[in-house]
């Protein structure tokens, strides 16, 4: 039975793999959200109201490719082997994964909220009620990764 607990955490390899693959699309994702932002920017002159939203979604699409880098590396790093990276890429422990995966889907978070603002497609009342669920997740976040980072003293 030791020996199958021992070998069982290569099966993390298959969330690190599904992880990297994802990052890779979302990457491609990225890079066109930022051809679809230069094409209105160069069209419009750069005076197109669009061109904040275009530039907006841009960001959203890396942050979300990196948070799915920083996941598989941590994965990784807790359950297969270490890895030589910055200590910004990769949590060394699970209450350090959560608190940067939560760090950075407030962030995420903060990006959407402008998003909503400029988005003259969502009606009024509808902006008030997303910005207003948009903070209350961002506040759970932020008070989790304060309060959750501050009481705990061992981990692995």
């Amino acid at each position: 039975m030791k020996t199958i607990i021992e070998k069982s955490k290569y099966l993390s390899l298959l969330a690190v793999i599904t992880l990297l693959l994802t990052f890779a699309l979302a990457l491609f994702w990225g890079i066109a959200q930022a051809v679809k932002a230069w094409g209105k920017i160069i069209l419009s002159l750069g005076q197109s109201p669009d061109v904040i939203l275009s530039i907006l979604k841009l960001i959203d699409a890396f942050l979300i490719a990196m948070v799915l880098y920083i996941l598989a590396a941590s994965i990784y790093e807790l359950f297969v082997s270490k890895v030589e990276l910055p200590s910004t890429l990769v949590a060394r422990s699970l209450t350090e994964l959560k608190r940067k995966l939560s760090s950075v889907i407030v962030l995420v978070l903060a990006v959407h909220s402008v998003e909503v603002i400029f988005d003259e497609g969502i009606p009024g009342l509808e902006k008030v009620w997303q910005m207003v669920a948009i903070s209350l997740i961002a506040i759970v976040l932020i008070a989790f990764s304060y309060f959750g980072t501050s009481h705990e003293q061992t981990d692995i």
